[in-house]
């Protein structure tokens, strides 16, 4: 197939979580044979911080300064292609999801960012992504969220077909190597800094800290901000490449999950920071919000802290069952969850289904 995809960034994953997950499915589409361009808006902010130049395997990244003048390579592009996906937080996403949805090739949305799209919507602020049509005239719309959020997506914005679409890993990327010196520590947390996960990151890694002054911790990512409560045993990695996550990860004996606030209520919807932990064989400590056990096995494949008391007392676990979390972790990743399993589903999505599609 040939595949169109408008997003909002694949050249740069800072500040930004899309990023490294294209990076992986693009990838696994482009070995099983298919044949992907990607539309990204150059912006200041992502071109200061651009970790990737050219997609691998003979992908197309298409940089453009605003859509008028890359509106007639667009235009050809989807006349040729299969599959046409727009995203969430597409700096274009209205203009570009008129010209898919007018177009001969499948259309997709694909919301990467649920809980926010459905906040906005509660707060009855405007969707910049969408149009006044919200999401209807799509053949298919993905999300990022599971659970009711798929409803929310059929019910308030129109949806004709809504499923889930999770995140994952890229093995290839994500996997077991040896630990770097300036990352080690006993507790690690990767993430772009949040307002609305901050009161969770206090409990669950500032306090600890506080309360482990001889341990080492670490945060990496960016946009935190001058009074964030720093102590002297946490340290910062102001932005890290995707290329270093799998040492950051594997320097650590516990990576840390938090959920943004929005998406812990509706839950189903996990971060793609779990897949790659685990498939660097760290064992995975995490806030909770329903469906977790969906994706892993609370206890045996990752361990759950509500407040600092559950984080002092996982700390303490011994080496041996920390070891066969993360195996199981892992194990669980590969079998569900690669870029490779993505691909594969995106693919038969739009193979299998083109009836119901049509109707």
């Amino acid at each position: 197939m040939r595949l169109v995809i408008f997003g909002l960034s694949v050249s740069s994953s800072w500040g930004n979580g899309h990023a490294t997950l294209w990076r992986g499915l693009i990838a696994a589409l482009l070995r099983d044979g298919h044949r992907v361009t990607f539309f990204e808006r150059d912006v200041p902010y992502y071109a200061d911080h651009r970790d990737l130049d050219a997609l691998d395997f003979g992908g197309e990244l298409v940089l453009y300064r605003d859509w008028s003048e890359v509106l007639p390579k667009a235009r050809a592009a989807i006349t040729k292609c299969d599959v046409a996906i727009v995203t969430s937080f597409c700096p274009d996403g209205i203009e570009a999801g008129a010209l898919v949805k007018d177009s001969r090739a499948r259309s997709c949305f694909y919301d990467l960012d649920t809980p926010v799209t459905l906040a906005r919507l509660d707060a009855r602020l405007p969707v910049p992504w969408l149009g006044t049509d919200g999401l209807a005239g799509y053949d298919l719309v993905l999300s990022y969220t599971g659970g009711g959020a798929l409803a929310e997506l059929r019910g308030r914005l129109g949806a004709r077909i809504a499923v889930p679409f999770y995140g994952w890993a890229d093995p290839a990327i994500y996997r077991p190597v040896p630990p770097l010196p300036h990352y080690v520590a006993l507790l690690s947390y990767l993430g772009t800094y949040a307002a609305d996960r901050q009161a969770a990151l206090d409990r669950l890694l500032v306090e600890p800290a506080r309360r482990r002054p001889s341990d080492r911790f670490v945060i990496g990512g960016a946009q935190y901000p001058d009074d964030f409560p720093w102590s002297d045993n946490i340290y910062f990695v102001r932005h890290l490449p995707p290329a270093e996550h799998a040492a950051f990860h594997c320097s650590t004996r516990f990576a840390l999950n938090i959920t943004r606030a929005d998406m812990a209520r509706r839950g189903w919807c996990p971060s793609g920071r779990l897949f790659e932990a685990a498939c660097c064989g760290t064992p995975i400590l995490s806030d909770r919000w329903d469906g977790i056990e969906d994706f892993f096995e609370p206890e045996r494949e990752i361990l759950i802290a509500d407040d600092t008391a559950d984080v002092l007392a996982q700390l303490e676990l011994p080496d041996e069952t920390l070891r066969l979390v993360a195996h199981r972790a892992r194990e669980r990743v590969l079998a569900e969850h690669t870029a490779a399993h993505r691909a594969k589903t995106l693919i038969e999505l739009f193979e299998t289904a083109p009836a119901t599609m049509e109707d």
